[in-house]
């Protein structure tokens, strides 16, 4: 299936946009989605970490923090991106290339979880799972990742009237050559910035996360495969595999990501 490069985007993101304003953003961002679970020591997985914010921020917050991306692009983007976290303890963090869709990829992760393959405290992955093709499998491989008693986090695109029109521009964009890719950002970037506007009554180029409101368009217009579910269709996928949702944070606007938090049942 053909695919969005989402490593050259993260890439050309912190080669020119990344700073310490916007890692501070981040880092706020990071400590509220996982408000009331603890981190110090805790093992951490973090599933498609793009350019290595939330892994950096739950190594600075004590937790034990595992990487993998299907991009050996963002394996080069987080190395650049440790000198913005000066806090963060040296030494090397475990890092994967691969699929959460693989199973291969799946048995090397369980045995990098540091209890004997019982599984991670925290499994984090903030919209990314909505990428791979097959959401349902990619929940159920990512949960399957979790120890009883332990957190899923995720984001998740939220279904609305326009996620079908959505996914065909996308489909489009990734089909196409780079100058028609030039082209359809060029005439979507000012749709975007006016459509979040009017949602949000805020400057778009106000950005939380520490992202950046050009290289978040890119990634939007072209981020393909595309998938999406209301609050209700995630907690319907996640509850048969063993979880029980503690809380869900809605998106900001219509297409966005829904933000979940989940415990998985002990036994």
């Amino acid at each position: 299936m053909k695919q969005f490069d989402f490593g050259q985007n993260w890439s050309e993101f912190s080669a020119k946009a990344a700073n310490a304003e916007r890692v501070a953003q981040a880092r706020a961002h990071f400590s509220a989605l996982m408000a009331g679970l603890e981190l110090e020591g805790k093992t951490f997985l973090d599933i498609g970490f793009g350019q290595g914010f939330s892994l950096l921020s739950a190594r600075a917050l004590g937790a034990v923090p595992v990487g993998c991306d299907i991009n050996p692009k963002c394996h080069e983007v987080i190395d650049r991106n440790r000198s913005l976290f000066p806090d963060v303890a040296t030494g090397p963090i475990p890092l994967h290339v691969g699929s959460i869709l693989d199973d291969a990829t799946v048995t090397v992760l369980r045995s990098m979880d540091n209890v004997g393959g019982l599984g991670f405290d925290i499994v984090h992955s903030w919209g990314v799972l909505h990428h791979t093709g097959d959401l349902r499998r990619a929940l159920a491989s990512a949960g399957s990742l979790v120890r009883p008693g332990g957190y899923f986090v995720v984001a998740i695109y939220n279904r609305h009237w326009s996620s079908l029109p959505w996914l065909w521009i996308k489909a489009l964009f990734v089909h196409s050559p780079g100058w028609i890719q030039r082209l359809m950002i060029g005439v979507l970037y000012p749709v975007i910035w006016l459509a979040k506007l009017a949602v949000t009554g805020k400057d778009p180029k106000s950005k939380e996360r520490g992202m950046d409101f050009y290289y978040d368009v890119v990634d939007w217009v072209g981020g393909y495969p595309y998938e999406y579910a209301t609050i209700g269709e995630m907690e319907a996928m996640c509850r048969p595999l063993g979880f029980t949702l503690v809380r869900a944070v809605r998106a900001i606007v219509p297409t966005g990501c829904n933000e979940f938090v989940f415990s998985k049942c002990n036994g």
